[in-house]
């Protein structure tokens, strides 16, 4: 599956803010055809796991009680290019930054709370979607 898919997830401020039928609409446009899909909560622990690799930098503690703060929306994401594209389609992190029509430059509130999530590699996105999803829940 490498190369053709990604993970996504939609963050609270997203979900809270009653953007997750637009988002995945603009994931749907995109060309993306959804792999895994479900609605969530980390827990505290759960978000520590997820962002281990941000461990040491000064945004980790309040990353992890943001992204443990409300529900989510998981989803493995399939295309071509996967990684790549849907990095593009959400935009800059900084929604300040992002490209127009994006996904981050619509729905995110800040560049702490942006609205959603992106793998950063194909190694990421296959880690980051076994994190979500049993074999069985992908399809």
């Amino acid at each position: 599956m490498s190369g053709k898919i990604t993970f996504t997830m939609i963050k609270p401020d997203a979900v809270a803010d009653g953007h997750i039928g637009a988002i995945l609409g603009k994931i749907s446009e995109a060309g993306f055809k959804i792999k895994a899909l479900k609605l969530t909560q980390l827990t505290v622990a759960d978000a520590k796991k997820f962002y281990e690799v941000h461990s040491e930098r000064p945004f980790y503690g309040e990353l992890v009680q943001f992204m443990s703060s409300g529900p989510i929306v998981a989803a493995v994401l399939e295309k071509d290019n996967a990684v790549e594209d849907f990095r593009t389609t959400i935009g800059a992190t900084n929604p300040a930054e992002a490209a127009e029509g994006t996904i981050r430059k619509l729905f995110a509130r800040s560049i702490g709370e942006n609205a959603v999530h992106g793998s950063d590699s194909d190694e990421n996105a296959l880690m980051e979607a076994q994190f979500h999803f049993s074999g069985r829940e992908i399809f």
